[in-house]
């Protein structure tokens, strides 16, 4: 299939290093993973043959260090995702929330937007806690406990009730969370550092750029790969 045909989800799970175009392209992979490249591109005004040649480039490399999310089972899944998303979640959060309240204190008089990007990722941390405490406690250990049922040929648990409206809960605040950090890097011109900022405006910046696509690569393995899967143990 061409390129411009496959889902942009399909195309980063093929090869995560695609990630980075789709990025710099403000292509959404995860809450939109199931949009086309060439349905995006035409959303945004892009040339999607020339993203296509830039991606296929990418797969004409040598893989380094491709994790085989695709052959995961649900539990191997969620395991990585608390291991490596969830963990670096909760160790950026307080950090990256206390360099945004310097800014905003000392510098808000300058540069008023950074007032606003305070208050939007005060919201992000706190439902991004609660989020990842009702994955962790209610949600994963459901999945797993139905894909042990659905491999040993179990008749169902009542854990198989909870999953579905789980993952509709969980897709909802993933799209908040995308939501609340696209409007940040509107208000940041793509993370831009203006004059004049001092050192822990501009490592501010680069922190919720990370943490951006850190939210990309978590939101597209629950999205596109996890919860799609669990649907089919209910």
């Amino acid at each position: 299939m061409q390129l411009t045909q496959q889902t942009l989800a399909g195309i980063v799970t093929g090869n995560h290093r695609t990630a980075s175009v789709l990025e710099k392209y403000n292509l959404d992979f995860c809450c939109k993973g199931k949009r086309t490249l060439a349905m995006a591109c035409e959303e945004k005004g892009l040339e999607a043959d020339t993203i296509a040649a830039e991606l296929s480039r990418l797969g004409e490399e040598p893989a380094t260090g491709q994790m085989p999310f695709s052959e995961m089972t649900a539990a191997q899944l969620s395991a990585y995702i608390v291991i490596h998303h969830h963990f670096y979640v909760r160790q950026i959060l307080p950090q990256l929330h206390a360099h945004l309240e310097k800014v905003a204190v000392k510098h808000g008089d300058r540069f008023p937007r950074m007032k606003e990007v305070y208050a939007l990722f005060t919201e992000v941390r706190e439902e991004m806690t609660l989020h990842m405490e009702k994955e962790e406690m209610i949600l994963f250990p459901a999945i797993r406990k139905a894909e042990g049922a659905f491999v040993s040929k179990q008749p169902a648990g009542p854990e198989t009730r909870v999953i579905t409206g789980a993952v509709q809960m969980m897709e909802a605040e993933h799209d908040r969370a995308g939501a609340l950090m696209q409007y940040i890097r509107e208000l940041t011109g793509n993370y831009q550092v203006p004059e004049g900022a001092c050192t822990t405006f501009a490592i501010s910046l680069a922190e919720l750029k990370e943490f951006e696509e850190n939210l990309h690569q978590h939101v597209h393995l629950e999205n596109n790969l996890l919860f799609p899967m669990a649907q089919r143990y209910v």
